[in-house]
């Protein structure tokens, strides 16, 4: 099932109001510096989804933390990814009728008017060791389907040790109520409307917010 089924955007939103948190210094949950945006807004996430991220972090194997690569995604920058896949897309085939490409672009980025990561309410996220040195999960975290022959599913077979690795994370978030997107084993969602749809809740809890603009002390910038 994809973001932008129509299934899926039918879904209600019953906006909550809950705040956007800075996962910063949460324990056990690392902080990857590859999205870095203005403000430390790819830190922050909804309150109840970083007490589920705190929840999985807690139950993972001694050794192993999660690490976030990117949550709130602010609108322009989701346009930016879902314009250039596109653009990729056409590049290798441009016989693709305008509805094949807006499905198959859908499979890899959200479209900006149902996107997730705007919500606050979905992560980009892996695993690590204690040092902080990034596990092998199969694929590399944002690979498309073309780029790993469908490795990017999160139920395909992989080699070890990424199979492995690939269960440790999906049984951990799954145990806390997350909800993944099965074209990305590295996205994952609480309270937006595929989770909504997933979950069979009668709404979702979270639409489309923005996080007020601060200084980012990490000296963050838009790198996408």
């Amino acid at each position: 099932m994809l973001i932008s089924d129509p299934r899926v955007v039918a879904v209600p939103v019953l906006e909550t109001g809950e705040p956007l948190v800075d996962l910063a210094g949460v324990d056990r949950v690392r902080i990857d510096p590859r999205k870095a945006s203005p403000g430390g807004a790819w830190r922050f996430v909804r309150a109840a989804l970083a007490d589920r991220l705190a929840a999985a972090a807690a139950s993972l194997p001694a050794g192993i933390d999660l690490l976030v690569v990117e949550g709130f995604r602010s609108p322009t920058r989701q346009r930016r990814y879902w314009e250039g896949y596109r653009s990729e897309l056409l590049a290798h085939h441009p016989d693709l009728s305008a509805d094949r490409l807006y499905r198959l672009a859908s499979r890899w980025v959200a479209p900006p008017d149902v996107a997730p990561h705007c919500t606050g309410g979905a992560v980009d996220l892996t695993l690590c060791d204690a040092a902080g040195v990034e596990l092998d999960l199969g694929t590399a975290l944002d690979a498309t389907p073309e780029q790993s022959s469908g490795g990017c599913f999160t139920a395909a077979a992989v080699p070890q040790p990424g199979a492995a690795n690939r269960a440790v994370l999906v049984g951990a978030l799954t145990d806390v109520g997350l909800v993944n997107y099965p074209t990305e084993w590295w996205h994952w969602s609480y309270g937006e409307r595929y989770w909504a749809f997933g979950t069979g809740a009668r709404a979702a809890r979270y639409g489309p917010v923005e996080l007020p603009a601060r200084p980012d002390p990490s000296g963050g910038h838009d790198v996408a």
